[in-house]
């Protein structure tokens, strides 16, 4: 059930403000351009002030449209999520899970867990966006997060799904050419691969002293393995990224006796706090918790 019923004026206030015009929000909720505008000014009359001001060629809302819309994106959520968990019942799980993690990460390790779930409830739609950036889960409109970064939001709910150990490696051209450091001081004369946030040292789990000459820099951990794989520098990276390439001597573990082994990756399931959860977002939770290795 993805829209609530469109003769509800609050739904078609939205979807014009979503569609940016009567026109769009007719399309989107399949009813007439007539009924969107007679609608509107309806909810209008009602509240006793303008929410849209239009012309024959554009819309834009009032500071009084501002507020309702804002107000209000929360509320309609929640009703449709209300009307969504009657309507599901107790019968078979069906509709759409929006999810949103880390590219590698979400291609690694939550996919195929995502394909086994959709094997499981073939009814279940999931709407999977993979990106480096940090989703704002309430305001995308997401059900569930994973997450490998610290978790500064307090209006979000998170479940530690499990620890990944960050391993320093570099690749055999690399260490051929410039030779294997042997203690963490030794890294000073060597290029290394960081993430170019603040905290990006302290995540090699070593002195936060220790510096080497920065060959690449990148706010994502792919392309620093990336880089790393190609012989470019040394990395600190979660074991997940790089396991199959230890196996097959791709790349080589280093400083193993100096690195910290609680200094690991956390990854966390997240939920914004607010959220009615339906049975199949709830499902799919206790899914990754049992599965998620």
């Amino acid at each position: 059930m993805e829209q609530m019923k469109p003769d509800t004026e609050l739904a078609i206030f939205h979807a014009v403000v979503e569609a940016g015009t009567f026109s769009g929000a007719a399309r989107q909720l399949g009813i007439t351009h007539s009924a969107v505008s007679k609608r509107i000014a309806r909810l209008e009359q009602r509240l006793g002030t303008a929410l849209i001001l239009r012309s024959t060629r554009q819309m834009r809302l009032t500071e009084a449209g501002e507020t309702y819309a804002s107000e209000t994106r929360e509320l309609l959520a929640r009703l449709r999520r209300v009307e969504e968990e009657i309507v599901e019942g107790m019968g078979e799980l069906r509709g759409r899970i929006r999810v949103t993690a880390p590219t590698a990460l979400g291609r690694q390790q939550l996919m195929p867990l995502l394909l086994a779930f959709m094997d499981r409830y073939p009814a279940v739609e999931i709407d999977l966006t993979l990106t480096d950036a940090i989703v704002d889960l309430v305001h995308e409109g997401m059900d569930l997060a994973v997450r490998s970064a610290s978790l500064n939001d307090s209006g979000l709910i998170a479940r530690r799904l499990t620890t990944h150990p960050r391993l320093i490696c570099a690749a055999p051209g690399y260490l051929a050419r410039h030779g294997w450091p042997v203690v963490p001081a030794d890294l000073v004369d060597h290029t290394c691969l960081f993430l170019n946030l603040s905290r990006g040292v302290s995540m090699w789990g070593l002195s936060e002293s220790l510096r080497g000459h920065p060959g690449f820099l990148s706010n994502s951990l792919e392309t620093l393995y990336a880089a790393c794989l190609h012989g470019r520098g040394i990395a600190c990276l979660p074991c997940y990224m790089v396991a199959e390439d230890l196996a097959a001597g791709r790349l080589h573990t280093l400083l193993d006796a100096y690195r910290d082994t609680d200094n690991g990756t956390a990854i966390s399931l997240v939920r914004p706090e607010t959220t009615l959860l339906s049975r199949r977002v709830r499902a799919l939770i206790d899914f990754l918790l049992e599965h998620f290795s």
